[in-house]
């Protein structure tokens, strides 16, 4: 039997550069790498009508950055307004620029079996903020942000980790829009 398994295991029907490409590629990184941006100015940072609402991109994958592991955007909410809601599995660091607020999150049950499954409590913890503070959303939350002022726009950073879609597991889904975006009218 150990015969058999040793005879299939040297088989060479088909071939590849796999590793090769591997290790151009990483040749490619380290001569690009030092060539892209470590500063990125206000005009280069691209605005963006989400389903999140409105959103300056600070560092994100498909800008030309020197930034490997973090997404962070600037995210605007009109006043007595909300975010969309949504839920991903990274977990989530925002800092509250200006304004006053509060979050819903819906704490999420899941199981990972051949299937992936989630399903989010019924009753949201509500979260009270303030210019100057900074929110913590754990992996896969249902979340949403509100601005309680009616005055006053809200202003925050919003920061999360690329790390988890390198392992597999970038799941993100929104289940409400912001009431503001104009790209998908009465879609949730």
């Amino acid at each position: 039997m150990l015969y058999e398994e040793s005879k299939k295991a040297s088989v060479k029907k088909a071939e590849t550069d796999y590793y090769a490409e591997k290790l151009a590629d990483s040749k490619r990184k380290k001569e690009e790498n030092p060539k892209r941006k470590k500063v990125i100015t206000p005009e280069e940072m691209p605005w963006e009508d989400s389903p999140q609402g409105t959103i300056k991109h600070l560092y994100n994958e498909k800008m030309d950055a020197h930034v490997e592991a973090v997404d962070a955007y600037m995210q605007f909410i009109p006043p007595g307004s909300r975010s969309g809601k949504h839920r991903h599995m990274s977990e989530e660091f925002i800092f509250v620029l200006e304004g006053a607020g509060y979050d819903l999150h819906w704490d999420v049950d899941y199981e990972i079996d051949d299937k992936y499954y989630w399903k989010a409590e019924e009753t949201p913890s509500r979260w009270e903020w303030e210019q100057g503070d900074s929110i913590y959303i754990p992996p896969n939350t249902v979340h949403q942000h509100f601005n309680a002022d009616s005055k006053k726009p809200v202003r925050f950073i919003s920061s999360t980790s690329r790390m988890i879609r390198y392992i597999g597991f970038d799941d993100l889904e929104q289940i409400e829009n912001a009431p503001e975006y104009k790209g998908n009218k009465g879609a949730k």
